[in-house]
């Protein structure tokens, strides 16, 4: 939909937003009806282009994903504005920026680790997120003593969240804050599925002399022919009912 066919309600909606990132993506669509994942990163810089478009998303805005072909003729990622209908009140703004001491009060709860791989980290390399999506609920009335609704995630969990949510059907279409709040992403202690699949999911980490048994089990599972996790699960399966 070209920019002139777009209803002014939803124009102006575009206008109010004036973070630098997703304002360069509202601009680059008016201007020229999608924008592909191959723009942003050449043209504007951004590494991560699914982020970029995801900021667009979380002012409310509906952003749909569609393939064209790049330069080199292979099939990327482009985004276009979906149904201005759509739109989500109360996300005019994107995501609050929390203060430092909320931060420290999760610490203080949890531990400086990481809870979805529950590795130990420095401060600076945690990251707040939402237990449910920011996505399917929005920025709710903050409390700084609700520190239960958020949790602390290194980069690559936090990564792989936004990967598994960003592709599970009740953040594409329901929009349910149920199905979120019994996910792994939201409890990995106690969960029923895992973006709606009926999945579980165990995250080991070896360190230090531990990395031994890894490369034992490595070279176990190499002389079975076998990919080290179902190696391993063959290994608990027999441990758990060794009939």
């Amino acid at each position: 939909m070209q920019s002139k066919n777009l209803p002014k309600e939803f124009l102006d909606r575009l206008k109010a937003v004036t973070s630098k990132r997703p304002r360069t993506v509202i601009e680059h669509i008016l201007k020229h009806g999608f924008i592909t994942t191959e723009e942003l990163k050449s043209k504007y810089g951004y590494n991560h282009p699914p982020r970029a478009a995801r900021d667009v998303r979380e002012q409310g805005i509906p952003v749909e994903t569609f393939r064209v072909a790049g330069s080199d003729g292979r099939k990327i990622a482009a985004y276009r504005f979906g149904d201005p209908s759509a739109v989500r009140r109360g996300f005019l703004g994107g995501r609050r920026a929390f203060p430092k001491a909320f931060k420290a009060a999760l610490i203080e709860s949890n531990g400086s680790r990481c809870q979805i791989c529950f590795q130990e980290h420095q401060e600076r390399y945690l990251q707040i997120d939402h237990r449910i999506p920011y996505e399917v609920i929005g920025d709710v009335a903050f409390d700084e003593r609700d520190t239960a609704s958020y949790m602390l995630l290194c980069g690559s969990c936090n990564r792989a969240k936004s990967w598994s949510c960003e592709h599970c059907d009740n953040w594409i279409n329901r929009k349910s804050r149920e199905p979120c709040a019994n996910c792994y992403w939201a409890s990995p202690e106690s969960y029923q599925h895992i973006a709606l699949q009926d999945a579980r999911r165990l995250d080991l980490v070896w360190l230090g002399k531990e990395t031994k048994v890894y490369d034992e089990l490595r070279g176990r599972a190499h002389v079975a022919k076998e990919a080290i996790p179902e190696y391993v699960k063959r290994i608990l399966r027999r441990v758990i009912s060794p009939k």
